[in-house]
């Protein structure tokens, strides 16, 4: 019987099924393995409270799709939401049309619409698909990948899938309204903010004023707070079927939105096999960081008595998901202590370093990556690389050739090695100095006398466990030696009061397309100006993350740059048949769309197929405007402030009315010139008598708004009247859920035309109030302030 032939009789396997029909796309015939996909909106109970979410056929996260290597995907996504969606498939190498990102792949998929996905499967291993429309992943709209290889060459006797995820009973849009607005409400939910007063009781407020001084608020892990962590769907999951002696091949995906975890197993030490889907030489691995978007394989065997914890604690400490396997009493994993922010804040203080870089910059002529480089975080690469504008849009994100890489260092450029033992240096005198001096390449550390995962900057304390050091790949995955390398800095940037995230202070959608070529190496050096973690992703392709290894350094597809940590990797494409747009960004999904992604470019044409779709909506997305308004009624006055922002622009309306009749409204547009710095101009209103409504007063205003070192906000501006006015406010969290507030403003009333045309005198008018808030909820607050127009008072503030 003729081999094709053969798979026309249908084989099952789950909800896909394979056979020989003839597919378009599938010039050699292969075998073709077909699923459907169907995505909803239903109500969803993960913590005993049903809200609003989104599911693949029916559950979250949606079925494990099944493959063999060599195989032909056919995959109809139905979408049966009210709103449009889209899957992209998360480290596969597949043709650039199906890589499901809408209006730059892939066309979006409109409500009621079904759309047919077909690509060869070229490989093996762990994967996982997600939405990649707005906020989706975060609703549930993801699931898993498993692809068999050809031959089977590790010895275990099942697969089982280990996805893990967060859950958030809000709206994600409703996050991200919260994360723009900058206030600690998570913080304090999670019981992670660091108050005023944990931070004098341990002596750190010295490190405190320093983070201020540099306009930053503390040391930061995770943006958002979640209720539940979840595998596969489940806060905590047994499975008690196998049998002692079996070898469970447990395939761990960390699907989550936005959260990371370091997971650690009970029992004997699990055997590390893969990670990103690819071989790694097997090593026994007990904890692991496993950074969001990462996949790692394990090969557990069951115990003959009791059963195995995989015990996975989001990295800030703030919760738990488990799952068991086997049967009887537990045998219990790792338990990890919390991170202490107060210290990492102390010994980020201690090293001296230079923090808040800032994550939009104004737009001069001059390249200022390397300048970024030099003055902000640890530079352990000054690498002397191409200082010509063009080189950040010179990427090869092509595809990564597997059988081949090497560090191939250019001997023209001026470079130092040095070894380092740091295992026999006394990291509590340790003090890093930045000069922009003296540059180094590659710091080659003996690591044979520390434990795993302590490898790198002990200095750095916490930051030192997040390394790749541990990964090595069985075969050589060095580039083509002949190739010239094109070598790119990207500085990760973020702020935190705004919430902006971007690349050399440039969010997405101010860039243009990063430029690669198919014919040589790029090696991309990542370095972290910021607090947080990012796992950088790249569509479509594998690279190399350089570590000790060398040659052998290990195959990715996602990336974790710690913070104030560099990340070098390389790949390379030599088969030339690599072209259209990909996707590149951070998968933090937050980060992602404030701004923290790229699209790089083979400057090939389009497919016409994309002609209706155009790229200006993927860009939009991360430039979306978001509002909020707040509103306080208090025994002595009210006030109502509303803001509807985007990345550059920003509308307010405010106003306060005292029960004395004394009223200040004003309505202003504000254009952000650099994070610290915008222009605004708009009209003010207030009465001229503070106890009299007839006589309402109308200026236009125009001045400069600026956040000063210490997180002061200072207004500096003048009226039509040209009354010049300068303010400052300035709000810190003293209590875990109490701040105290206040603002200061003098305005100068000359009154020089009123005075030029009525020959009126004016004085000059001093106005403060000074106030305390306790929070009681994201949306409530109980509030009392004293101000100097209006008197003292108490009453409720309201945010939605």
């Amino acid at each position: 019987m003729n081999h094709l032939r053969f798979f026309t009789i249908l084989l099952l396997i789950g909800c896909g099924q394979v056979t020989a029909q003839t597919v378009e796309g599938n010039p050699d015939n292969l075998p073709v393995r077909e699923y459907t996909l169907v995505i909803k909106e239903e109500l969803i109970n993960k913590t005993g409270k049903e809200v609003k979410g989104m599911t693949v056929n029916g559950s979250i996260p949606g079925p494990t799709l099944e493959f063999t290597e060599g195989e032909y995907a056919v995959i109809y996504v139905k979408n049966e939401m009210s709103v449009e969606t889209s899957i992209h498939w998360h480290g596969l190498l597949l043709p650039n049309f199906f890589d499901g990102v809408p209006y730059l792949t892939t066309p979006p998929i409109k409500a009621g619409t079904t759309f047919k996905y077909e690509f060869p499967i070229r490989q093996s291993g762990t994967y996982w698909y997600h939405s990649h429309t707005m906020l989706q992943e975060q609703s549930g709209v993801f699931g898993s990948l498993l692809i068999h290889p050809k031959e089977k060459i590790l010895d275990y006797d099942h697969d089982l899938i280990v996805m893990l995820s967060d859950w958030t009973n809000e709206n994600p849009h409703s996050i991200m309204q919260n994360l723009k607005r900058g206030n600690e409400w998570y913080q304090m939910k999670k019981g992670t903010a660091t108050p005023l007063n944990k931070v004098i009781a341990r002596g750190a407020f010295g490190s405190q004023l320093d983070f201020w001084r540099q306009r930053m608020g503390g040391a930061d892990i995770a943006d958002v707070y979640y209720p539940a962590f979840l595998v596969n769907g489940e806060k905590s999951v047994e499975y008690s079927d196998y049998k002692p002696g079996e070898k469970v091949r447990l395939r761990v995906i960390n699907g989550s939105a936005s959260s990371q975890f370091w997971m650690t197993f009970g029992g004997e030490a699990p055997m590390l096999v893969a990670a990103d889907g690819m071989d790694v030489v097997p090593l026994l691995q007990s904890k692991t960081f496993i950074a969001t978007a990462e996949t790692y394989d394990f090969i557990i065997t069951i115990p003959h008595h009791g059963k195995i914890e995989l015990r996975a604690m989001a990295q800030d400490g703030s919760g738990i998901t488990t799952a068991y396997f086997g049967k009887g009493e537990v045998l219990p994993a790792e338990v990890i202590a919390k991170p202490d922010k107060i210290e990492m804040m102390q010994e980020m203080a201690n090293m001296d370093m230079k923090m808040g870089a800032h994550a939009l910059k104004f737009r001069p002529k001059k390249d200022e990556r390397y300048e970024m480089k030099k003055e902000y975080g640890m530079q352990m690469d000054d690498m002397n690389m191409p200082k010509d504008s063009d080189m950040n849009e010179k990427m090869d994100h092509s595809k990564m050739s597997h059988g081949s890489t090497e560090l191939n260092i250019d001997s023209t450029k001026s470079k130092e090695v040095i070894d380092m033992d740091y295992s026999k240096m006394d990291h509590s005198k340790m003090v890093m100095k930045k000069d922009s001096t003296e540059t180094m390449d590659v710091m080659k550390m003996d690591h044979s006398n520390l434990p795993a995962g302590k490898a790198g900057m002990d200095g750095m304390g916490m930051f030192s466990e997040y390394n790749y050091d541990y990964l090595k790949s069985p075969e050589p995955t060095t580039c083509d030696k002949d190739l010239p390398v094109k070598d790119i800095l990207l500085n990760l940037t973020g702020n935190m009061n705004r919430y902006i995230w971007s690349m050399n202070g440039v969010p997405l959608s101010e860039t243009d397309h990063i430029k690669i070529n198919g014919k040589e190496v790029t090696r991309i050096t990542f370095n972290n100006l910021t607090m947080m973690h990012h796992p950088m992703h790249l569509h479509g392709h594998f690279f190399r993350v350089i570590n000790k290894n060398g040659e052998y350094s290990p195959l990715k597809h996602t990336v974790n740059v710690a913070p104030m940590q560099e990340v070098t990797i390389e790949f390379s494409g030599n088969d030339g048949d690599e072209h259209g747009d990909w996707f590149f960004h951070c998968h933090i999904l937050y980060h992602m769309m404030s701004g923290m992604a790229r699209v790089v470019s083979y400057e090939t044409p389009r497919d016409p197929r994309m002609e209706k779709y155009p790229v200006k909506h993927l860009i939009k997305e991360a430039d979306e405007f978001y509002t909020w308004s707040t509103l306080e009624a208090a025994s002595h006055m009210a006030s109502f402030n509303f803001v509807a922002s985007n990345i550059r622009n920003q509308f307010n309306i405010s106003a306060e009315y005292g029960w004395n009749q004394n009223l200040e409204a004003e309505v202003t547009y504000e254009r952000y010139l650099h994070d610290y710095l915008r222009v605004f101009g708009g009209v003010k209103a207030e009465n001229e008598m503070a106890d009299s409504m007839e006589d309402i007063s109308t200026t236009a205003i125009a001045g400069i708004r600026f956040l000063t070192p210490y997180l002061f906000n200072l207004d500096v501006r003048i009226d039509s009247k040209l009354r010049p006015q300068i303010s400052l406010t300035r709000e810190v969290l003293i209590f875990p859920r109490t701040a105290i507030f206040g603002r200061y403003e003098y305005q100068a009333d000359f009154g020089w035309v009123d005075k030029l045309s009525m020959g009126n005198n004016y004085a000059d008018e001093v106005t403060w109030n000074a106030g305390i808030e306790y929070y009681l909820s994201r949306d409530f607050s109980l509030m009392a302030s004293y101000d100097n127009r209006f008197g003292a008072g108490g009453g409720l503030s309201v945010r939605f």
